[in-house]
């Protein structure tokens, strides 16, 4: 009996065993399907934004030509600076009649998020100094959010670099499109598209208002920049409002656990 019973643990044993390697084969083949649709969600994804960044990109190539840049300039602030609202920060100051020191301090704090996106990065911005420097580049809103929305570091790292390849192609083309439409356009005041200036402004301050705080340290430098909009350079208003409203916004980062989140 107890010999029957071994060989029946012997033959179970070996039907495990046997078929073991074949359930793990199962599980691998059945990832494999799943690792394609989530690469080809991935790259739909990532042509879909492309497009939409490349429309937006001719908007701003029309608006930096309307704004006194040669194409070439325009098309330069593309390849270098790669940010598309502080880019158009940037050229809207310009615009409205300001030097480049008054429209570079507007850009550049806009362009400081790019700094906390690089710190989430750290497991996609591998490699060398000169790999590393190169992806920095490509630290933006977009690229970002496709990574973090990757659940594995690899899935993390194509999904970072595919959007960030496509993004910059669809940017630079779009750019260079619309800084050619706008030679074309003669004086924008005549054709009233030197409403693009402050409809920018607008546009890049609309989502940032979404919470209390944030409405409040925005009416404290509006209210800032109307009164001084009317007796000083053009530019120093911004720059003024901007520092007008930092002690607002570092009042309500510490009174509430999420800061400017907590507002509503």
């Amino acid at each position: 009996m107890s010999s029957t019973l071994r060989g029946l643990w012997f033959m179970i044993s070996g039907m495990v065993t046997t078929d073991a390697p074949a359930a793990n084969e199962l599980t691998a083949a059945q990832r494999a399907p799943a690792r394609s649709t989530d690469r080809d969600q991935v790259l739909r994804n990532a042509l879909s934004i492309a497009l939409a960044t490349a429309l937006y990109a001719v908007s701003f190539g029309v608006l930096s030509v309307a704004a006194g840049f040669s194409v070439a300039q325009t098309c330069v602030m593309s390849v270098v600076t790669f940010t598309g609202a502080s880019q158009f920060t940037f050229v809207s100051v310009i615009g409205s009649g300001a030097g480049p020191v008054a429209a570079l301090a507007p850009a550049l704090l806009l362009a400081a998020r790019n700094s906390l996106y690089g710190i989430s990065l750290r497991s996609v911005l591998t490699g060398s100094v000169a790999k590393r420097a190169l992806l920095a580049q490509g630290v933006i809103d977009e690229t970002t959010a496709m990574a973090h929305a990757q659940p594995e570091p690899a899935a993390k790292r194509r999904a970072f670099e595919l959007t960030a390849v496509l993004l910059f192609f669809g940017w630079n083309v779009g750019t260079l499109a619309g800084a050619l439409a706008g030679q074309g356009l003669g004086n924008p005041k005549d054709l009233g598209l030197d409403a693009m200036f402050p409809a920018v402004f607008v546009a890049l301050l609309a989502p940032q208002l979404r919470n209390a705080d944030a409405r409040r340290a925005a009416l404290a430098g509006g209210l800032v920049a109307l009164a001084l909009v009317s007796f000083v350079p053009a530019g120093l208003p911004i720059i003024a409002a901007g520092l007008v409203a930092v002690p607002f916004l570092v009042a309500a980062n510490r009174c509430g656990d999420g800061g400017l989140g907590s507002g509503t």
